[in-house]
């Protein structure tokens, strides 16, 4: 039940993330002047996003099959150490990176690929509720 539940949470908060950003009201700028408000919200809505992701590596990493090859060798070590990658692995993909250094394989491919989505347009989706004009 433990494993459930993290992994329910972990993709609650990555979704709830996202309607967030889609609903929230954003600081309007004028033209010259930036908001630092904006740039922290866009900060905590990558950082919930990057770590719920990389709750769904660590969770199905742990599963009887690895999703995560490092330089083409199983992911292996204590929890702490497959966190860490996962945690470095989910950045690398939101950021669109990619060093290649690890590789997902199986599932982990496609929940990379939702991922780097998501990575890919959450700055177009910030612009425009940052500059969409309110009726």
């Amino acid at each position: 039940m433990g494993t459930a539940f993290f992994f329910f949470i972990a993709i609650f908060s990555i979704l709830y993330s996202l309607m967030y950003l889609w609903s929230s009201t954003t600081t309007k700028v004028n033209k010259g002047f930036i908001s630092i408000n904006n740039y922290i919200l866009l900060f905590l809505i990558y950082g919930t996003v990057l770590i719920g992701f990389s709750a769904v590596y660590f969770i199905l990493e742990r599963g009887p099959h690895p999703i995560l090859l490092e330089h083409t060798i199983p992911v292996e070590g204590s929890n702490y150490h497959i966190m860490e990658l996962c945690l470095y692995f989910s950045a690398i993909t939101l950021l669109s990176v990619g060093y290649g250094d690890i590789v997902p394989v199986g599932l982990g491919r496609w929940v990379a690929m939702i991922e780097a989505l998501i990575g890919y347009t959450m700055p177009a989706a910030f612009v425009l509720q940052v500059f969409r004009e309110e009726r």
